[in-house]
């Protein structure tokens, strides 16, 4: 077993071609460790599994075996621009990635944002295959009762996917935090370069679309919220200017065994503004009483 204390990307770096035109990739670590959890990444410029869960996988991968999915579209998973609504399209690339690794058992989904809405697609579409649900300021399942919508987050995303400068995406960054010293010139430098590829463009352009596209419904999640029926831990920032906080009172109110986490002083990133009692409050979650 590999020690945490060794984990890189590249040590950690997997593919699978789950379909003849759909190539995954992936990081693992914990092998040996159980049960699995999946961690799934925002949908920002330039964000993928590592960029958004780095610091977090060889915490969690001390207590469980970690797959750390770079969605279609993002990092280095292929990018299709022909696809259903995208929560339809990443939770179903999802299931043939754990088929492909011949994953039966349970897993647990933890999703940030656009994770968050593919987490609860798969657990929807998939409900014998998904364990506990983690969901930090989740995409399609958050309605804004008093915020505007779209949000200025929201506003900033299209801005750059439109006219995508260096300027607009560290603008993007920045709303995504409290605390302005996590965006540093490196990171800015790192998702620009990623995000500004004619391929990944195109991608995300696509990604977009489909939230309007003919089945447009796929991604208004909060209106099944309440089939879930395994525990769910709903996590916010008090601060967030992406799906701010009273986008959580539906799910908090439809979700039977839901239970939701405020941290103050944080913006859309609770994984990374909020690192250490992030951590301890998932492993805590996921290490309660089992299911029946």
């Amino acid at each position: 077993m590999t020690s945490t204390a060794e984990l890189t990307y590249e040590s950690t770096s997997r593919y699978a071609q789950v379909r003849p035109d759909l190539k995954l990739h992936y990081h693992e670590a914990g092998v040996g460790n159980g049960p699995t959890i999946v961690l799934l990444h925002g949908g920002g410029p330039g964000a993928s599994s590592w960029s958004n869960f780095a610091r977090n996988i060889p915490v969690l991968a001390r207590e469980f075996h970690v797959l750390a999915v770079d969605q279609p579209g993002f990092g280095r998973s292929d990018k299709p621009t022909e696809h259903p609504q995208y929560f339809v399209h990443s939770s179903s690339a999802l299931k043939d990635l754990l088929d492909h690794l011949g994953i039966t058992d349970r897993v647990h989904l933890l999703g940030n944002s656009l994770g968050g809405g593919t987490s609860v697609r798969f657990a929807l579409d998939y409900p014998e295959r998904a364990g506990k649900l983690i969901l930090m300021g989740p995409g399609g399942l958050s309605t804004n009762l008093f915020a505007a919508d779209p949000t200025e987050g929201v506003k900033l995303l299209g801005t750059f996917n439109y006219e995508p400068t260096r300027e607009n995406l560290e603008a993007f960054l920045r709303i995504m935090v409290f605390d302005q010293k996590l965006i540093t010139p490196e990171l800015v430098e790192e998702r620009f370069a990623s995000a500004s590829e004619p391929e990944s463009l195109a991608a995300t352009r696509a990604m977009g679309k489909s939230f309007a596209g003919a089945d447009f419904e796929k991604g208004m999640l909060w209106r099944d919220a309440y089939r879930l029926r395994q525990p769910v831990l709903l996590i916010w920032g008090r601060e967030d200017r992406v799906n701010p906080l009273d986008g959580a009172l539906v799910a908090l109110k439809s979700i039977p065994r839901a239970q939701l986490h405020v941290f103050g002083g944080c913006g859309h990133w609770a994984q990374l503004e909020k690192f250490h009692e992030f951590n301890r409050l998932a492993i805590d979650f996921l290490a309660g009483v089992k299911e029946k």
